[in-house]
């Protein structure tokens, strides 16, 4: 009973804090303002197509994690939100993976065509980086702390991050690269977002330098385990819960850990990781608590 109440009291959390993101999202980029219509409609079709909202969630449990207060870094997580979306809505693209169904819809170009798409993604991106350096918001972070979030961001989002780890991606398709190269791989791409998600909301919310490198080494972690636990779905998933193809991957000849290192030793190596990030979390006493859960939860979700 003890751990179904848990369990509970975690998904009433995660909901809360998915509403509050939500909420933020739809103020921040609100139609209007004097933006074309169409590019508007666009961007808010991907921004709003259900995701999970993990990586604003982590930037907000980082920052209650160090310091007990959410508010200063709600405009962080969603500029991170903004900027996973962008990367998805590229990702699809027919130049990249050439997806139809995100999350259980039509992609962003299949909706608005390859062009608007493509200005979506940019215009997201950007976007995100307007909120971070408008000057009425986050005032309680001193100006250095909050340009401090700017790099780190600009940093995991860019060639040495995501863009980089997109790059590698293409280079590796059809081919067996090394576990190494699949690794550095998914560091970049997907790690590094969720690793500036933690720290961002960290240095947001005044952490010393010690709580940074233990969030930092969480981020790290979890950012492995969520990729080898969305390689283990697109195998094993179910395409109506998941709400985009499986057994995608094995088509497009993408290297992934189930194909690399077989379902077994990747399902190994996904809760090897996720114990390692719960400990990194409790190193920051009862405050850290749903960074543990959270990292629980990218192992055992579903879709």
């Amino acid at each position: 009973m003890g751990m179904e109440k848990t369990n509970e009291d975690f998904t009433v959390y995660l909901a809360q804090r998915k509403a509050l993101v939500e909420e933020a999202l739809d103020r921040f980029l609100s139609p209007g303002n004097g933006v074309p219509e169409r590019i508007m409609a666009a961007a808010r079709y991907s921004l709003f197509a259900g995701g999970k909202r993990l990586r604003p969630i982590l930037c907000l449990a980082a920052a209650e994690a160090v310091s007990g207060a959410w508010t200063d870094a709600l405009p962080c997580a969603c500029a991170l939100e903004m900027i996973h979306t962008y990367s998805l809505i590229h990702d699809d693209l027919p130049a990249m993976d050439d997806d139809d169904y995100r999350r259980g819809r039509p992609t962003n170009h299949i909706v608005f065509g390859e062009a608007l798409a493509i200005l979506a993604g940019d215009a997201l991106l950007t976007e995100a980086f307007h909120l971070l350096a408008r000057r009425d918001l986050m005032t309680g972070a001193p100006p250095e702390d909050r340009l401090e979030v700017i790099r780190l961001v600009a940093q995991a989002a860019g060639m040495a991050g995501m863009v980089g780890g997109q790059t590698l991606d293409l280079q590796g398709e059809g081919r067996h690269p090394e576990p190494a190269y699949l690794t550095d791989m998914h560091r970049r791409k997907t790690g590094a977002l969720l690793i500036a998600s933690v720290v961002a909301g960290a240095v947001i919310a005044g952490a010393t330098d010690a709580q940074k490198e233990i969030l930092a080494g969480y981020g790290e972690k979890i950012g492995l385990a969520f990729q080898i636990a969305d390689d283990i779905l697109n195998v094993t998933g179910d395409r109506v819960m998941m709400g985009k193809s499986t057994g995608s991957d094995a088509v497009r000849g993408k290297q992934t850990f189930p194909a690399l290192l077989g379902l077994e030793v990747s399902q190994a190596r996904l809760a090897e990781l996720v114990d390692g990030a719960a400990a990194d979390a409790r190193r920051l006493g009862e405050r850290g608590e749903p960074l543990v859960k959270i990292a629980k939860y990218i192992m055992e979700r579903k879709s």
